[in-house]
C-alpha cells in the first residue's frame, strides 16, 4: 500500500506560513537546495525543477501531490495552472467548480475517503503538500511525516495542522542537519 507522507516546511514555533499563507521567509542555502533537489525533487514545483536542472529527473518518491485550495491558489494567482506538472496533481476544494488545467483534479468529495482508495493504488507515495485545514483531515491517514525544521520563530501564523485535540504517536527514523541551521527529520506512525 502506498504512503501517505506530509513533507511540510515549519518555524520553530510550529508554524507552516505567515497568517496570510504566505511563506518566504525561510532561509535556504545552496547546501540545503542541493539536498532538496537531490532527495526531494518530487516535491519541487516543476518551474524549479526547471531551474535546478532536475526536470528531467524520473520520480523517486511521490508520484501524486495533494494539497487544499489555499496551497494551489499561490501558484493559481501567479497563472500556474499545473505547478507540479511531473505529478498527479489532486486539489480538494468545495468552491473550485472546475479545474484551470486538464492536468489539475479539483476533488470536492471527503478527502479521507478519497486519500484511502489513492493509497490502494499501485504506484509511489503521496506527497501532501499541505495546508493545515486538509492535513487536519487527513492526520488519521497521514504515514509519514517529513518535517523541514528552519531556524525561525514567527510568532503567529498557519500551524502544521489544524485538527481537534487528538494524541497520535510518531517515531523518529531519520534527521539530517544543514549549515543554514534547517533540520529535516523524518517521522514514522507508531501503529
Amino acid at each position: 500500500m502506498r504512503k501517505l507522507s506530509y513533507y511540510i516546511a515549519l518555524t520553530i514555533d510550529g508554524f507552516i506560513a505567515a497568517p496570510d499563507g504566505t511563506y518566504d521567509f525561510y532561509p535556504l542555502s545552496e547546501e540545503f537546495v542541493g539536498f532538496l533537489a537531490g532527495e526531494f525533487a518530487d516535491t519541487l514545483p516543476t518551474a524549479a525543477r526547471r531551474v535546478l536542472g532536475v526536470d528531467e529527473v524520473p520520480n523517486r518518491r511521490y508520484d501524486t501531490v495533494v494539497m487544499g485550495r489555499g496551497t494551489y491558489d499561490p501558484a493559481l494567482k501567479e497563472g500556474i495552472t499545473s505547478p507540479y506538472a511531473h505529478l498527479r496533481q489532486i486539489v480538494f476544494s468545495r468552491s473550485l467548480d472546475a479545474s484551470p488545467d486538464p492536468a489539475v483534479e479539483i476533488v470536492s468529495d471527503d478527502p479521507v475517503a478519497f486519500v484511502r482508495e489513492l493509497k490502494r493504488e499501485e504506484g509511489l507515495d503521496i506527497y501532501l503538500c499541505g495546508g493545515a485545514d486538509l492535513a487536519g483531515q487527513l492526520i488519521d491517514e497521514i504515514d509519514e511525516l517529513v518535517i523541514k525544521s528552519y531556524p525561525v520563530v514567527a510568532g503567529a501564523g498557519i500551524p502544521l495542522f489544524r485538527a481537534e485535540f487528538g494524541p497520535r504517536a510518531f517515531l523518529p527514523t531519520g534527521s539530517r542537519s544543514f549549515e543554514n541551521g534547517t533540520v529535516v527529520t523524518t517521522y514514522t506512525r507508531k501503529r
